[in-house]
């Protein structure tokens, strides 16, 4: 059994397991989010004292809460019990694009050249972490949801402010990676 959920799972399983858990979530009538845990934490620790957005009652979302404490012991297990200590397949042309960029691939998921406290403690790291974190948890209010919410379950309840907000994620998306990437790590 360890073998089997410790080996890279061909792509169409998770495509599978996202299609059973947004059909039971449809059945239920619940809305699928990561961004809005941060809402229910705010609510749950008495943020609806100092902001009305965070007046609700966040208890009728604790099964959200649920699935955010799995996610994070999933992803422990995973990172320290179920890897097989092979680097990561990435393509040529990526490891290509990174080097360009002056990232060097060492195998890892994230790069250990830009994910380590020398590089945050940097001017360029610093700007890149708090500001990227800043534009993230802005646009994620400002769109109402993540990428998670708007992609999976936005679009599988067939809604078109999801359909617009994940166009926007996508020309967000490619603007960072062809102007600002070579800007900040050239």
């Amino acid at each position: 059994m360890l073998s089997l959920v410790s080996q890279t799972w061909p792509w169409w399983v998770s495509g599978l397991a996202i299609a059973l858990i947004m059909t039971l979530l449809i059945f239920f009538g619940k809305t699928f989010g990561f961004s809005s845990n941060l809402s229910n934490i705010c609510a749950m620790l008495g943020a609806g004292r100092l902001a009305s957005f965070f007046h609700f009652d966040w208890k009728k979302e604790q099964w959200n809460l649920w699935f955010l404490v799995g996610s994070v012991i999933g992803g422990f297990i995973s990172v320290h019990w179920l890897q097989s200590g092979e680097p990561m397949r990435l393509s040529a042309a990526t490891v290509a694009d990174l080097q360009k960029l002056h990232i060097p691939f060492d195998g890892k998921l994230e790069p250990s050249a830009i994910f380590n406290w020398q590089f945050a403690k940097t001017a360029r790291g610093l700007l890149m972490f708090l500001g990227g974190g800043f534009l993230i948890g802005f646009g994620t209010r400002y769109a109402g949801g993540c990428t998670s919410g708007h992609a999976i379950s936005g679009l599988s309840n067939l809604q078109v402010p999801s359909l617009i907000a994940v166009i926007g994620f996508f020309i967000g998306g490619l603007i960072m990676t062809h102007l600002f990437f070579p800007f900040i790590f050239n």
